[in-house]
């Protein structure tokens, strides 16, 4: 793939594909989603493509049904390490991140096809409990593994796709309206506050280290806010700031977060309370715990499980993002890879 880039200026639709204008800059001048628009600012689409690049998945109409897809993929010692987590954890881990963004658009996942990567001298069995960890989390909404690809990687390279059938009403990130309430559902921050236990060289408290090996996002609740008139959505996987900022620029909204309606766990306020830092820096910032952030009619009756935590308004001067406590939120409000 690193040559197909380096040659692009020969390909003659290669300024289709934002090749031409890249110049000399690296991934990391991009960033992530700089990078993701340069690559999709130039694709070709069809009467088949419902919905292209830009949401938690791709809708698209096969045989006259629309269905749902997306892929996320865990690269050792960038997403695990082996030595933190078992290979039941990093399976369930992997199929997770996939699961959560079919719950984002309200629906259910039914099949994931798996590739797998891994050195010669990997164990077997490590593999093996890798694909039980990813059909057990799969088995959570219902959905098999049926098919994949195996390779040999000096690093283990797990990426999964999952497939769904579309639901009558497909909940975006671009529905979001003046007047909305915004809430959560699921976790916020557990996952970097296990991280940040683990990097310290601890193993407890448990709870908030299995929070960082193995996420609960909360599946469920996905359809049940796209059925209670929910008007958009997205899978919190870098932060709920820099989440919500991608919801807010998709609809053109301002997402005030109101960090005081955020309750703070026993669990994360001890562990921050011995690291002196503020918890609530983890819940507005921790990825990876997959969440769901969407946003409601304020007349609308909430699922149970989600929170209200902040209002959507017309932009600013600012223009479209997130504000947090009503000053505009200009950092980068969570992870992106290829920024240090």
């Amino acid at each position: 793939m690193a040559s197909w880039y380096r040659h692009c200026s020969m390909m003659p639709f290669a300024a289709a594909l934002g090749c031409a204008d890249m110049g000399d800059r690296t991934l990391s001048d991009l960033g992530e989603f700089g990078l993701i628009e340069k690559l999709t600012s130039g694709l070709a689409t069809s009467p088949a493509v419902i919905l292209g690049p830009g949401d938690d998945t791709a809708e698209v109409n096969l045989a006259g049904a629309n269905v749902l897809i997306t892929v996320d993929v865990l690269i050792e010692n960038r997403h695990f390490r082996k030595d933190w987590s078992t290979p039941i954890d990093v399976g369930r881990k992997a199929a997770a991140a996939s699961l959560a963004d079919i719950a984002a658009m309200g629906a259910s996942a039914s099949a994931l096809v798996v590739a797998f990567a891994g050195p010669g001298d990997l164990p077997a069995a490590w593999a093996a409990a890798c694909t039980a960890g990813l059909a057990q989390e799969a088995d959570l909404v219902g959905a098999c593994i049926v098919g994949g690809d195996v390779s040999n990687a000096d690093l283990i390279t797990i990426a999964v796709t999952a497939i769904g059938p579309a639901p009558a009403r497909v909940v975006t990130r671009s529905g979001a309206q003046p007047g909305d309430v915004v809430a959560v559902a699921g976790r916020l921050g557990w996952s970097a506050a296990g991280f940040a236990v683990l990097s310290r060289g601890f193993r407890s408290p448990r709870a908030l280290v299995n929070a960082h090996r193995v996420p609960e996002p909360p599946y469920a609740l996905g359809p049940q806010a796209a059925h209670m008139g929910a008007t958009a959505m997205i899978d919190i996987s870098d932060g709920l700031i820099a989440d919500a900022r991608h919801l807010a620029r998709a609809s053109q909204v301002l997402v005030d977060l109101d960090s005081d309606a955020l309750s703070v766990p026993e669990e994360l306020s001890a562990a921050a309370a011995a690291y002196n830092i503020d918890p609530r820096m983890w819940m507005l910032t921790g990825g990876e715990d997959h969440a769901l952030l969407a946003t409601f009619p304020a007349s609308a009756s909430l699922p149970a499980g989600f929170s209200i935590i902040g209002s959507v308004t017309a932009p600013g001067d600012d223009g479209p993002g997130v504000s947090v406590n009503h000053t505009f939120d200009h950092s980068r409000g969570g992870y992106q890879h290829f920024i240090a």
